[in-house]
């Protein structure tokens, strides 16, 4: 091999060389430039999914049985934070607003796309008016809903503060000896040294004291038809049955037993 074979040789081994160099450069410029294009497109879209104004919430579905709440509350509730788009709305923060409502026992909040909320509310079901101030459920938990005219008959009780559940275990058991004579419990207080009075949906208030008040209450059932009996001109305001035997009952009108 002559010595200008071989620069020649060496020539174009150097040349293929920097075209390879070349040629790495400007694939990795391209991948650059193809990666920052990506970037910015994937910022730009997630700038355009998050955008309230580009993914707006329009609308709402409420389902589930309500006779106090009203659509307003349930949009009130809603607007009382942050909504955000469509894919920034945080369910979880809406549903602890609407169950903020006095109203609503439980809520569960969805999205449905594309634009759209679906609400599933349960409503309270109010049991008794404690303390004339506050609603109580079945369960014994109080609600601040307003006492309207829909529940002002309700049963009104009222007791110590944390006292709910055992104000409502004695109306429950008391009713339940009273359905038995065809009665009706409509209203029981429990004192702060946990003595119970009780009036049946006559006016008679009933004094129970703080122990055997079922049998107490079963003693009076017995004895009031023969005390009305005895005296029919006369309306019992109350009977006092703190006595392990007998009763004191007081009259109406300022009337004397």
């Amino acid at each position: 091999m002559t010595d200008n074979t071989k620069k020649q040789d060496e020539q174009t081994a150097a040349d293929a060389d920097r075209q390879a160099q070349w040629q790495s450069m400007i694939g990795f410029v391209l991948f650059l430039v193809i990666v920052s294009g990506l970037l910015v497109g994937g910022y730009a879209l997630v700038e355009k999914l998050t955008d309230a104004e580009e993914t707006p919430l329009t609308g709402v579905i409420i389902q589930g049985e309500r006779q106090f709440i009203t659509e307003d509350d349930v949009r009130t509730a809603i607007l009382a934070g942050e909504v955000g788009s469509f894919f920034t709305a945080d369910v979880d923060d809406i549903r602890l607003r609407l169950e903020a409502i006095p109203w609503v026992y439980s809520a569960s909040v969805r999205k449905e796309w594309p634009q759209r909320l679906r609400i599933y509310l349960v409503e309270q079901q109010a049991f008794a008016i404690w303390n004339q101030q506050q609603l109580m459920n079945h369960q014994g938990q109080l609600f601040a809903a307003e006492i309207t005219e829909e529940v002002a008959d309700l049963p009104k009780l009222a007791g110590p503060e944390d006292a709910e559940q055992e104000v409502l275990n004695q109306f429950r058991r008391i009713s339940e000896v009273l359905r038995v004579y065809d009665s009706r419990l409509v209203k029981l207080e429990l004192s702060e040294r946990f003595a119970v009075s009780a009036w049946l949906e006559n006016g008679i208030e009933l004094r129970l004291g703080r122990e055997a008040r079922l049998e107490r209450v079963q003693r009076f059932m017995d004895l009031y038809p023969l005390i009305a009996a005895e005296e029919p001109d006369k309306t019992i305001a109350y009977a006092d049955l703190r006595y392990d035997t007998g009763i004191a009952i007081g009259w109406k009108d300022n009337q004397n037993n």
